[in-house]
């Protein structure tokens, strides 16, 4: 296997993709010429051409909309936000349009588009570009929500979202476009909607989605050296769809569970997680599920205090230790 960038094996994804379907297509600003605000689509504009990569107007209701309507007649873009935050300008876009056609068609018509882009906080750009909103689109019947933590889960996962026939928002983090990872030379494919057991455990399950995944990992590795307990981590991947199955295999191994999210606490997807292992595993839990979150206020400017913000490993250790 490669070692290489989180940004990197987006870019393999969309090349492998773009290769193989020439309906395919990049649209978003700046990811043609410039090479991406974050150079995930680095190099593809030289090698596809402006017909099939394109710079678009700083209007995202505008270029949502237009990929939208591609995607209903055929194309299947692939769209950039340079922050997920300046999704809500095209809300109803997303909500109206592509979430609902398939429905209020009776089938006739897909909407085979990714919406794309970083979806977090902690890089200190204040509270208008620090959004994570998985848990707002994930509510709204007829969108896939996907947040891979590791660039083997993003490049699977991506070449998945392109081929699906239905809107997928994909969640990708600022902070882990430059994180190194093994990812086969050979093709794969992550399918929507399975989770992945990142470590295996027996006394604790710690579950979590995007980067609050890695950071479970090193509270994981944390809780075996200081505490001796040990500590399975699940990494959803995929908020819809949900591999219940997956969670419930876990907890009914390990009967605790915590849930770790950058999201903020109130319906978040954590919220989502509690409700349905109370309903479902209720026999199999020897403590109450807790939740780990982002502090429930506006993203914090201030570089130290936004790091306090999001969810730490020491956040995860205590509140573990209060159950087990």
């Amino acid at each position: 296997m490669a070692l290489i960038e989180y940004r990197d094996a987006l870019n393999q994804a969309f090349a492998e993709e773009m290769e193989r379907d020439p309906n395919v297509v990049l649209m978003g600003e700046e990811v043609a010429e410039y090479d991406g605000a974050y150079k995930v689509t680095r190099g593809l504009w030289q090698r596809f051409g402006s017909k099939r990569v394109m710079d678009t107007p700083i209007s995202e209701a505008g270029f949502i909309g237009m990929g939208i309507g591609a995607s209903m007649l055929g194309i299947r873009p692939v769209m950039e936000l340079m922050f997920w935050s300046f999704a809500a300008v095209a809300w109803d876009q997303i909500i109206n349009n592509a979430a609902q056609v398939r429905y209020m068609s009776g089938g006739l018509i897909n909407c085979p588009i990714v919406i794309r882009g970083p979806a977090n906080g902690g890089t200190n750009v204040g509270a208008t570009h620090s959004h994570n909103h998985e848990n707002f689109l994930a509510n709204i019947p007829g969108l896939k929500v996907v947040c891979p933590a590791t660039a083997y889960d993003a490049k699977g996962l991506m070449k998945s979202a392109i081929r699906d026939n239905d809107p997928v928002m994909f969640m990708e983090n600022t902070l882990l476009y430059g994180e190194k990872g093994e990812v086969p030379e050979e093709e794969y494919l992550i399918p929507l909607g399975k989770a992945d057991v990142k470590r295996e455990g027996t006394d604790i399950s710690l579950i979590a989605h995007g980067r609050a995944a890695l950071t479970a990992l090193k509270a994981a590795e944390l809780l075996a050296a200081e505490h001796n307990i040990n500590a399975e981590v699940v990494d959803l991947r995929s908020i819809r769809p949900l591999d219940e199955e997956a969670i419930l295999a876990s907890v009914r191994k390990t009967h605790r569970a915590v849930y770790i999210e950058e999201n903020k606490p109130f319906c978040g997807v954590g919220a989502q997680i509690a409700s349905m292992l109370q309903e479902k595993a209720f026999d199999d839990l020897d403590a109450p599920v807790l939740r780990i979150s982002s502090m429930d206020a506006p993203a914090i400017y201030s570089p130290e205090l936004e790091k306090k913000q999001l969810p730490r490993p020491l956040d995860i250790v205590e509140k573990v230790l209060s159950i087990c």
